[in-house]
């Protein structure tokens, strides 16, 4: 490896490696090129990470014995003021959030159901007891309530405040004892009381003060219980998610103070835990980026809401947090399909953005999340240059080592299957596996073996434990090219092959030269021969056509454009074929698509896959 490639290992946060030349490569006429030196990209103007941050805020001795009293068990309202009885409850203030809800769901829950990744669920009839069995991402929505904020979207307080309560107090039914059922973990119970709080106008309508009462006591029990199990949580946003609560809770609640220097104290603890140094969250997930950035905008408004001044590491998260999500950008402004997300559409997406007030351009390379970005003319190209999470922070791990995406404009062309983590709903629950698997994605396979071992409940285990990566600029036709090049260890153990991807993006955006190479692993390859595939997920609505000799396939795209992919090299064995392919959309709904599949038997002592994927006309 050269010296100004990188190494990533799994879980690694290894600072960039200095920039140097890079090795000799063949132009597109056979002509040596050099590879320049890799542009420093850091991210602007986003900041980079610094301890102080998430220093523990400065405080008096009184503020610490207070905090530390809390901690123990004191009750706050004997703390906040031992001399006269607990204040009665109440809020101190209504919280406005910019973040917005769902008008499309919200409209459906007033119709009368729950609209949840594509499906739909009769509100009246939904079981939210610890007994029901919904899938992850249904019992994500319903017991975290953001279908609060999709309700309150669509409607005015007075038009929906009847349904809120409602279906509040049918929950609230099936879930009398605290602690019990999937209701009841700590990001499930931090994301439910913050969202009682931020929409509390909706669930505090009612003229019975009986039934309001009941509101501000599941609101305190709540609290009380994440003040007691936050530190649990075995998932690093979720502990966010409950330490974002707690602070609301001491923010909005009387008596408040010493639960918030609590909160105050775990919440930038958890910050400091919950991303690595470019800011990309530690599950590698697109969609586990998007609720931390959530969390930390409600949070931020209710201490706006106070008229407090947010600890200054909110702030400096949430700077770190959005230009990672830009990085995974499509030219139609969605998400590209990363680590079980979904195509997450370009408002959703906009929305969060727009909310969180972070102004920045995307990173062109997150070397510790792990995604790499090219951009030339109207053309965006991902890439995922590193090794999936480590299991203990795995969501919905997938074996995606080395897979792309491609776009021209707002025409997606080559994407990942995507949707592990939301399916349930309109995507069957019983391929969310296969969803994960290696062969889900737009990257090499050998012997339809996982890169990195896809396990139940969106655990993975070994495989790629090492990513070498190298960026650079080469000479195409006089103008510089961005290449980029990365190799993983995940089929070395089982196969003896290393598995190297070089991608090339033209100056115009519409040429990508790739190569893959299989090398053996150690210093004698194996003999034998071993199934391989290269696969190219296709964006819905595109045709496509073999070519007479099998070796090119033509591409007819929505919006009107012509590309080809063609095979390199000459060697015979090598098979181009047409198979069923889906894509799950922003929506949570799977498109049927297809795939294009480079097929044949491969020698265990190496070798090398050229293709071009090529605009025509």
């Amino acid at each position: 490896m050269s010296e100004g490639a990188l190494t990533l290992h799994r879980g690694d946060d290894a600072a960039m490696a200095e920039d140097s030349p890079a090795p000799f490569m063949l132009g597109e006429d056979g002509d040596e090129i050099l590879v320049g030196a890799e542009s420093p990209s850091g991210i602007e103007p986003a900041r980079a990470l610094v301890p102080a941050d998430f220093a523990p805020p400065r405080e008096g001795l009184i503020d610490a014995g207070v905090r530390w009293a809390y901690r123990i068990g004191v009750p706050g309202a004997f703390l906040a003021a031992p001399l006269r009885k607990p204040a009665r409850p109440r809020l101190l203030a209504t919280v406005e959030s910019p973040l917005a809800g769902d008008a499309a769901r919200g409209t459906a829950l007033r119709a009368g159901h729950f609209l949840i990744h594509g499906l739909k669920i009769p509100a009246g009839k939904c079981d939210f007891s610890a007994s029901a069995n919904h899938a992850p991402p249904i019992a994500r929505a319903l017991h975290g309530f953001s279908w609060l904020r999709d309700l309150g979207t669509a409607a005015t307080r007075e038009q929906c405040s009847d349904q809120a309560e409602a279906i509040f107090f049918a929950w609230l039914g099936s879930n009398r004892e605290p602690g019990k059922g999937p209701a009841w973990t700590v990001e499930r119970a931090g994301q439910r009381l913050l969202a009682w709080l931020v929409n509390a106008p909706l669930l505090l309508s009612s003229e019975n003060a009986g039934r309001r009462g009941r509101v501000f006591e599941a609101i305190e029990e709540t609290a009380r219980w994440l003040d007691r199990r936050v530190d649990s949580s075995p998932d690093r946003l979720g502990a966010l998610a409950g330490w974002c609560a707690i602070v609301a809770a001491g923010l909005l609640l009387p008596d408040g103070r010493p639960r918030r220097l609590f909160g105050e104290a775990g919440f930038l603890r958890a910050l400091g835990e919950v991303a690595s140094e470019d800011g990309g969250v530690l599950s590698r997930s697109p969609l586990a980026q998007m609720d931390a950035t959530a969390l930390l905008i409600d949070l931020r408004a209710c201490y706006a809401a106070v008229k407090r001044e947010p600890p200054a590491a909110l702030g400096a998260m949430l700077d770190l947090l959005v230009p990672p999500l830009l990085t995974l950008r499509h030219g139609d402004g969605g998400l590209g399909s990363w680590q079980g997300g979904g195509a997450v559409s370009a408002g959703d997406l906009a929305a969060l953005v727009e909310a969180s007030a972070v102004r920045a351009r995307p990173p062109r390379e997150l070397r510790h999340w792990g995604y790499q970005r090219a951009t030339a003319g109207k053309a965006v190209l991902q890439f995922d240059a590193a090794p999936p999470p480590r299991p203990r922070h795995a969501r919905f791990g997938c074996a995606s080592t080395l897979a792309f995406e491609l776009s021209h404009g707002e025409q997606r062309i080559v994407v990942n299957c995507g949707g592990a983590e939301i399916a349930g709903g309109a995507t069957p629950a019983r391929i969310e596996q296969g969803l994960r698997a290696s062969a889900a994605h737009s990257t090499l396979v050998l012997d339809d073996a996982n890169s990195t071992a896809v396990l139940i409940k969106g655990q993975i285990g070994k495989g790629v434990e090492e990513v070498d990566v190298q960026r650079g600029e080469i000479k195409v036709r006089g103008r510089p090219a961005t290449r980029i090049e990365a190799a993983h260890d995940g089929y070395a153990s089982r196969f003896g092959l290393t598995h190297r991807r070089i991608l090339v993006l033209s100056p115009e955006g519409e040429e990508l030269r790739g190569e893959d190479v299989l090398e053996p692993a150690g210093r004698r390859g194996k003999r034998g021969k071993i199934d391989f595939a290269i696969r190219f997920h296709l964006a819905p609505r595109i045709e496509v056509g073999l070519s007479e000799d099998g070796r090119g396939a033509g591409l007819a795209l929505p919006d009107g454009s012509y590309w080809q992919l063609r095979l390199g090299g000459d060697r015979a064995g090598q098979e181009l074929a047409v198979e069923d392919s889906l894509w799950v959309d922003g929506q949570g709904r799977p498109r049927a698509t297809q795939q294009l599949v480079i097929r044949g038997l491969t020698s265990r002592s190496g070798e090398r896959f050229p293709w071009l994927l090529k605009r025509m006309g």
